[in-house]
């Protein structure tokens, strides 16, 4: 769980390190990256693994338009431009739900029958269920994939624009592209996650407010616009959610968790890896 936390997270932090806009509707994106799984598995039969980077492109896709139709043009907006691109990807946010919730109803869901459902793994006496443990390989793989994509030319002018939008297109780089492909990405990793997590968990109109609740907190803890940092805090919350559930109820499992998001933002206000 703290490896999907982390790469929900990363697309988050990707966008907000590229254009210093916070994605209010991220989670919403997760939700529907879980109803693509759901659909297209009751179309075609496909186990959720296959799906994935067919739910992948097609966030990849659905971060290009929400950029091209909405965060482009409130990035031009003169004034107030904060508050605008605030409540642009809110309004998303609850168009995208009441959208599910019209569509699909407001009941619970699941991805049932696929191949690593009701399967687990032995290691030393300790049982790990399968579609968990594929989900968090898969979390792995995409972050050296992020990693990868780094090192190549997009990637050095994903960094370049990062560090300084204006003075890019003195070198030629057209910043609107990168932009549009960096929020594409950010929400094609969502899609990763959100494919995994339709495997072992439930899917319904309003399971991304939870999950983006734990990502904001992930990007802060991690420190903004740092991938490294998300990758961290990630498996941090993970642990520390997992620990405050075996000690206390598992109710309270949120609790250890905003518990030490507040000892660092007390102790280090930018973040583990943060540089803001």
């Amino acid at each position: 769980m703290g490896l999907i936390y982390a790469l929900v997270a990363a697309g988050l932090s990707l966008i907000f390190g590229l254009m210093d806009v916070v994605n209010f509707a991220h989670g919403e994106l997760l939700m529907l990256a879980m109803f693509a799984v759901f659909v297209l598995r009751g179309v075609s039969g496909a186990d959720p693994l296959l799906l994935m980077p067919v739910v992948a492109l097609l966030l990849f896709g659905a971060g290009m338009a929400i950029y091209r139709g909405l965060i482009a043009r409130a990035l031009s907006v003169q004034f107030n431009r904060g508050m605008v691109q605030i409540f642009v990807t809110f309004g998303l946010a609850i168009f995208l739900r009441g959208a599910a919730q019209f569509a699909f109803g407001g009941e619970f869901k699941s991805v049932t029958g696929h191949w690593l459902a009701d399967r687990s793994v032995n290691l030393a006496g300790v049982f790990l269920p399968l579609p968990q443990l594929a989900a968090g390989v898969v979390c792995l793989l995409a972050f050296a994939a992020l990693l990868a994509v780094s090192r190549t030319e997009f990637g050095r002018a994903l960094e370049a624009t990062r560090e300084d939008r204006e003075a890019v297109a003195l070198i030629g780089i057209d910043r609107d592209r990168i932009f549009a492909l960096g929020w594409a990405l950010g929400c094609a990793t969502v899609g990763i996650a959100g494919a995994m997590l339709a495997g072992f968990y439930y899917v319904n109109p309003n399971v991304g407010t939870s999950f983006a609740l734990i990502a904001y907190v992930t990007v802060a803890l991690g420190g903004f616009g740092s991938m490294l940092g998300a990758l961290v805090a990630g498996i941090l919350i993970g642990e520390v959610e997992a620990v405050t559930a075996a000690l206390f109820e598992p109710a309270w499992k949120q609790i250890g968790v905003f518990g030490i998001y507040l000892v660092v933002l007390m102790v280090r206000p930018r973040g583990l890896f943060g540089k803001l």
